[in-house]
Formats: C-alpha cells, sequence, structure tokens
C-alpha cells in the first residue's frame, strides 16, 4: 500500500497499476525488470509464512529494526534475521537509512514495501487466518469489531461485491497513514457457505 514514505524509499505502485495473478510476467517497480516465475515462486513462499506477514504488519507504517521485530514478536534475533532476509530478497521489505544505536551500533530499519497487498499466497486461507488469531491473542473483546453476513448471489454480482469491496480499501490504502492515526488491521473473508444452498 502506498504510505507517506521517506524520499530513499521507492513507492509501491499507484493500486491501479498494482502488479496482477502470480502466473503473469511483470514488471517490478522496485527493480524495473522482468520478473521470473521463480521469483513469483518465491515471493509466494516468502508470504505462506504468517511469521512473515507480522513482520510486515509491523513495518507497514514505521521502519523497525531486526532487533525491534524480535522483541515485539518473541523471536529470537537469528530466527528474525532469517525472516527479514527473506522479505527483503524478495521485495517485500526494503531498508532504510542506517542509524545509530543506543550503544553507538550501527541499525538498519526495514520498511514494508506494500508488495504483499498485490501479490498471490498459495493456499492463503490457513496461512491469513493463523496470521490473523496470532495478531488477535490477548486482544479484548471490544477491541475487536467482527462481521458476518450470509448472501446468495451469482458470479457476477458475487465479482462484483468483491470488487467493490477492494475499490474501498484501495482508497484508504492510498490514502497513507493518518498523523494521529491507530494503526489496525482489516481481513475480509469470503467464502462458499455449502450449508445454506
Amino acid at each position: 500500500m502506498v504510505r507517506g514514505e521517506p524520499s530513499t524509499i521507492r513507492r509501491a505502485p499507484p493500486v491501479n497499476q498494482r502488479l496482477g495473478p502470480i502466473n503473469q510476467k511483470l514488471v517490478l517497480p522496485y527493480t524495473g525488470r522482468m520478473d521470473t516465475n521463480e521469483d513469483l515462486q518465491a515471493r509466494g513462499r516468502a508470504l505462506s509464512s504468517p511469521v512473515r506477514l507480522r513482520i510486515l504488519r509491523l513495518c507497514l507504517h514505521q521502519p523497525r529494526t531486526n532487533k525491534e521485530i524480535a522483541e515485539v514478536l518473541e523471536l529470537n534475533p537469528a530466527t528474525a534475521l532469517h525472516h527479514v532476509r527473506t522479505l527483503l530478497a524478495t521485495g517485500f521489505l526494503v531498508a532504510d537509512q542506517p542509524r545509530t544505536g543506543n550503544r553507538g551500533a550501527k541499525e538498519i530499519p526495514y520498511r514494508a514495501t506494500g508488495l504483499s497487498w498485490t501479490s498471490r499466497i498459495p493456499n492463503a486461507a490457513p496461512v491469513l487466518v493463523e496470521t490473523f488469531l496470532q495478531e488477535i491473542e490477548g486482544l479484548q473483546p471490544e477491541e475487536i469489531d467482527v462481521w458476518r453476513l450470509g448472501v446468495k448471489l451469482n458470479d457476477e454480482h458475487r465479482t462484483e461485491m468483491m470488487h467493490r469491496l477492494r475499490e474501498v480499501l484501495e482508497d484508504y490504502a492510498r490514502r497513507g497513514p493518518d498523523a494521529d492515526g491507530t494503526a489496525t488491521s482489516i481481513l475480509l473473508a469470503h467464502h462458499l457457505d455449502r450449508t445454506a444452498d
């Protein structure tokens, strides 16, 4: 998603120019080269981990160092670094300008590029649901807003509904973060209801 990123970071493309399905050859905005099938497969594997999806969420609105990521997610720093390197190699994270830490050591903060919004995750539902469950663990019921609705639509109307919902979400994503905003996440699930036919 496009956010108010520093000028040293390459911006994600506008939503109407975003990447298509995983099986297409694409010109990536952060490299300018043609994407290979191997790149697409590596990107799919990178997004198949709830930990990596949570790292992307952590780095969405502010850059974070590997140490900060490890602390928030309660990971061993070496494990966090493995995940960070995978996300860097596949274009989901970029490094911000190095900074000096508390003890004078050089720290590199990482920022999410927004590429995950347009990439396809193989067998996405279990990974996204597991990520969602991890992210809401410990929240109070009033901190979670959930809706459930049953509809019976033909293919045309179902496609129209999902397209309109995505347009709304993309509109808010393009706006960037509010300076006085609170970071939140949205999980929208659409599935067949085999019991209601």
